[in-house]
């Protein structure tokens, strides 16, 4: 007889259902005419992520009490709700955008990829609530592929293909030096529970030791692969690049909500004793963050390339969070994200409407007079833009504030004036792109209108950034639920 766990079905039901709507989007492709395949596999793929969203709300109201599940391999608590939630939200964003902006010259693979969509959603909602490296390893492996295939999806567009297979070069590496570093855990310790393993390391002694050091260092590498933090950030502008706009929009915001909710659970969990290892390792991964996305992003003229950069630059803050391990780093770091998938989802979804207008890559030349011509995403941009730099014009103000604070309450001085000064010279790159949405030349306004032309309508674009506008902009206004939400999930991690 064969003993096999009880299964919490309620706890992993938002994946459950972002699975389920895969499926669906699946059979679509081959069961729905090819006039209507697109719109239908667009409204599964809402209706999956709106699912998604509603059980991952059920799920942090009822899930106070934190604990593991399905023998001990998934967490159920608020920290993993709360994270879901986003990438659900970001999943619908999407979806909208995907609607009217993906293989628009080949309908053939369309409902692929709603299918792709979903299940990297799905994979990452898996991987955020990850208790064992098992787990965590093939969780990131099951979103990764998705996101590969996503990449290079729309092969007729230049670029789509390299991108892919970049990614995929790249990200192998990521991930090798992860299940590496999850290796030679399992080496010293002989388990892979995150809270096992840290039994161990106590009952034994082993803190210190050469293999968990190193264990530690590999599975840093690999979590910096994911989140595009520097010196591990290389795939990044390209990728960003050359994939389709909607994937990029999509990686930029729920690969950096994936990867940060997860370092922080295993690291508060499996490694607590060393702390004073892995606080200084992503402290000064911070600051090579920081400084390589902020200087390459001044000299950039390609705007996804500059983004690219600026995302590289954000997760410096995120990593400044993460490296004071605390709870006031904890909300501060899931605050940003919530705040951050707004903001970098939104920018690239007006990058999208742009690239479809002129057929070419968006330039800081060919922005020209592009505020005037769509007056809504216009200023959405420049709301975005603000944002990102931490003017007071949304929650951006309060997520860079809050995270320095955070460092700042870690006795961690010098780092709140690295994130200032780098604050102060983001303010260049992100600055330029509002002149050239809005300050050009009349010259190079007539010659932007002959070039661009009456701009399509983009219902579903307009409304997915409309959303990421309402939580960038509203955030400002409703702080306080917010961080009462961010502090209720960091409360379920152990401090």
């Amino acid at each position: 007889m064969i003993n096999t766990p009880s299964v919490d079905w309620f706890a992993i039901s938002t994946i459950l259902v972002l699975l389920g709507t895969s499926f669906v989007a699946l059979l679509a492709a081959v069961l729905v005419p090819r006039s209507i395949r697109r719109p239908v596999a667009a409204i599964i793929s809402s209706l999956g992520c709106v699912g998604g969203i509603v059980t991952s709300v059920w799920l942090y109201v009822s899930s106070s009490d934190g604990h593991t599940v399905i023998a001990g391999t998934f967490d159920r608590d608020r920290w993993t709700a709360l994270a879901q939630v986003i990438l659900c939200a970001i999943g619908l964003a999407a979806s909208l955008v995907g609607w009217e902006h993906i293989a628009k010259r080949n309908d053939d693979h369309i409902a692929e990829f709603f299918s792709l969509l979903l299940a990297s959603t799905a994979g990452m909602c898996f991987f955020v609530g990850s208790a064992n490296l098992m787990v965590m390893f093939l969780s990131l492996e099951w979103f990764s592929i998705a996101l590969y295939v996503m990449c290079a999806i729309d092969y007729d567009t230049e670029g789509s293909l390299e991108a892919g297979l970049k990614y995929l070069v790249v990200g192998s590496f990521g991930s090798a030096a992860l299940l590496f570093g999850c290796a030679l855990f399992y080496g010293a310790t002989s388990t892979i529970g995150f809270s096992q393993i840290v039994q161990v390391v106590a009952a034994q002694g082993l803190s210190g030791d050469a293999l968990l050091v190193l264990g530690l260092a590999m599975i840093i590498a690999g979590l910096g692969f994911k989140s595009s933090s520097a010196p591990f950030h290389m795939w990044t502008p390209d990728v960003y690049e050359g994939a389709p706009t909607t994937v990029t929009a999509f990686m930029s915001a729920a690969t950096k909500v994936a990867a940060f909710a997860l370092a922080f659970r295993v690291l508060r969990t499996a490694f607590p004793q060393e702390e004073h290892l892995w606080s200084w390792a992503f402290a000064g991964i911070a600051v090579a963050s920081l400084a390589v996305g902020n200087f390459a992003a001044l000299v950039q003229r390609n705007v996804k390339r500059m983004l690219a950069y600026s995302s590289i630059s954000h997760a410096g803050f995120m990593l400044i969070a993460l490296s004071t391990g605390t709870a006031l780093g904890g909300r501060a770091l899931m605050y940003y994200l919530v705040v951050y998938a707004a903001m970098a989802f939104g920018s690239f979804a007006v990058i999208a409407a742009r690239e479809r207008e002129l057929g070419v890559p968006v330039t800081l030349d060919n922005l020209a007079g592009f505020g005037w011509e769509r007056p809504f995403l216009g200023l959405a941009m420049w709301l975005f833009l603000f944002g990102f730099a931490g003017l007071p014009v949304g929650g951006g103000f309060v997520a860079k504030f809050y995270v320095l604070s955070a460092a700042y309450d870690h006795g961690w001085t010098w780092l709140v004036v690295v994130g200032v000064l780098a604050t102060l010279v983001s303010l260049w790159y992100y600055l330029a792109v509002v002149r050239a949405i809005y300050m050009r030349p009349s010259e190079e306004l007539r010659v932007a209108a002959v070039v661009g032309g009456s701009p399509a309508r983009e219902s579903m674009l307009q409304a997915a950034v409309g959303l990421c506008l309402v939580v960038s902009v509203g955030s400002l206004f409703v702080v306080e639920p917010l961080i009462d939400l961010a502090k209720h999930a960091a409360a379920s991690l152990p401090f």
